[in-house]
């Protein structure tokens, strides 16, 4: 039904009357578009006076930010590019009588999607130039190169990661590039790119930060940074990151956290000591007035000192039996955060694998809340400990690795086979997956989804690899209904025409 008022060029608020005079039909209620795409509408006119008698408008209003109004359209039938950014919309269509000022309003439900709200982000080495691809979940087609897109933006060289941190950084910007050359975030529609995006402007001390990966727990995140860690506050707090945590020692590019608790106040990190072979733990808000302002960096045993002197009569602050003593003297392997929590404590285990010479050992550690405040009613965890030297081919120097959070599952692969071993057999020994003849394996991992929609494909199994020409190729096998058991499987989804794969990372719909 369309409605008439005598001001014409404002959408205030007015008392409208229906009028004798053209009916406006053909406009749907709801319409969905995606970016870059023509939005195409005919309306029906009825009645009223000729044509060209009436002034035409169409203008979209964001329902998203600041009601910010946008004139897409002056022509009785609109034929519009979309270049709206992706959202919620109020779409206003107007007919304005010349002479009387009299309009004729109606107004539509307007949703505009981007062609990459939702995909694979495949981070690729061109010969070790940074490319980003995307496989696009809502047209079904790959967008090369999108970086590309961005004139302004510096060639990154190296690529490490693509990572996803949905709450804690700027919404409009939640995407981090990793590469050797250094680090940068990336827009939330379309990966674009402005200066202020480099982390150099997340350094508090203006240092150029080069991560492995970016680790989040509780109220804050930590990098790997050569071989120095650093922690950003982000309660309360300038959201930078500080200087080195780690003194006297060197770190390893990896971060152990609980990443399964939703909420956690005091978060325990886990660091590997490589100059001298062993686990620290780091509990920044140890430091706080309030919590005795104790040293935020310890070993493991000290650091479950610290939370036996702090915990009530009836708390335990230590949970697991799995292995007497903390690991040391060993050379870090890998290491990875997993969802899997045997206890159900909300306490996700990390997982790493150690080196003795030949000698391989997987240790499950639990990190937690120091404060028991909300998730975690426990600090650290030994969950597992397993001799895995017995696997065929566990000692491969290219061997890639991934643990599952279904649960006590290693996988890993040498060459174009990947194996699977069951760490929870004894003795531990490794399957045969599946092989890729005439491939090379080049990504292996679980994406941990973070909308709970998704939970279940945190399970699946993502491979890249590269032919002999040097084609790469993404491959996602399914994992919940498998029950980890990848057997002769065949891919729920596969994409080529890839360079080297270095990373693939799911963009869930966030709008």
């Amino acid at each position: 039904m369309a409605v008439a008022v005598s001001c014409a060029k404002d959408l205030g608020n007015y008392n409208y009357t229906d009028l004798n005079g053209p009916s406006i039909s053909g406009i749907p209620e709801t319409l969905d578009v995606l970016t870059m795409q023509t939005l195409a509408i005919s309306p029906v006119i009825e009645g009223g006076l000729p044509e060209d008698s009436y002034t035409y408008e169409w203008k979209a209003i964001d329902r998203n930010n600041d009601n910010t109004v946008t004139e897409i359209g002056t022509e009785k039938d609109l034929r519009y590019r979309v270049a709206l950014s992706p959202g919620a919309y109020s779409l206003y269509y107007t007919m304005t009588e010349r002479e009387s000022g009299i309009m004729w309003q109606t107004t539509s439900s307007l949703t505009v999607s981007s062609s990459m709200s939702e995909g694979w982000m495949v981070l690729c080495s061109d010969e070790g130039r940074t490319v980003l691809d995307f496989a696009s979940a809502v047209t079904s087609e790959t967008y090369r190169d999108v970086l590309s897109d961005n004139p302004d933006m510096p060639q990154y060289n190296g690529p490490r990661r693509i990572q996803w941190l949905s709450s804690m950084t700027d919404a409009s910007s939640p995407y981090y590039l990793l590469t050797d050359d250094g680090a940068t975030r990336l827009g939330k529609d379309s990966f674009e790119w402005t200066e202020e995006y480099r982390l150099l402007y997340e350094s508090g001390a203006g240092e150029d930060l080069v991560p492995y990966s970016i680790v989040s727990a509780g109220f804050g995140k930590m990098i790997v940074s050569g071989t120095d860690s650093h922690y950003c506050e982000t309660m309360g707090f300038s959201g930078l990151y500080g200087s080195a945590v780690n003194k006297g020692f060197e770190s390893s590019p990896y971060i152990g956290a609980n990443v399964l608790a939703t909420q956690i106040y005091a978060a325990v990190y886990l660091l590997y000591d490589t100059t001298n072979k062993r686990f620290m733990g780091y509990c920044p808000l140890l430091e706080r007035p309030d919590l005795g302002a104790q040293e935020p960096l310890a070993d493991l045993d000290t650091m479950g000192e610290i939370a036996e002197g702090m915990a009530s009569p009836d708390e335990e602050s230590v949970v697991g039996t799995a292995f007497d003593q903390y690991p040391e003297g060993y050379d870090l392997v890998y290491m990875e955060n997993t969802r899997y929590d045997p206890g159900n404590a909300s306490m996700g285990v990390t997982y790493a694998i150690l080196a003795d010479g030949d000698s391989r050992y997987v240790y499950g550690i639990q990190c937690g809340d120091m404060l028991r405040y909300a998730d975690c009613p426990y600090v650290l965890g030994k969950a597992y400990y397993g001799d895995i030297s017995g696997c065929t081919g566990i000692t491969g120097e290219d061997n890639l690795f991934a643990f599952s959070s279904l649960g006590n599952f290693l996988y890993y692969s040498t060459g174009s086979t990947v194996y699977r071993a069951d760490l929870s057999a004894v003795p531990v020994s490794a399957e045969v997956q599946f092989e890729l003849p005439g491939e090379t394996i080049t990504c292996l991992k679980f994406n941990l989804y973070q909308n709970s929609d998704n939970s279940k494909k945190s399970y699946n199994l993502v491979v890249g690899s590269e032919t002999g020409s040097g084609e790469g190729i993404l491959r996602i096998y399914e994992g919940y209904d498998s029950a980890g058991d990848f057997t002769g499987a065949t891919p729920a989804e596969e994409y080529d025409g890839f360079h080297r794969i270095v990373d693939a990372t799911y963009k869930e719909r966030i709008y």
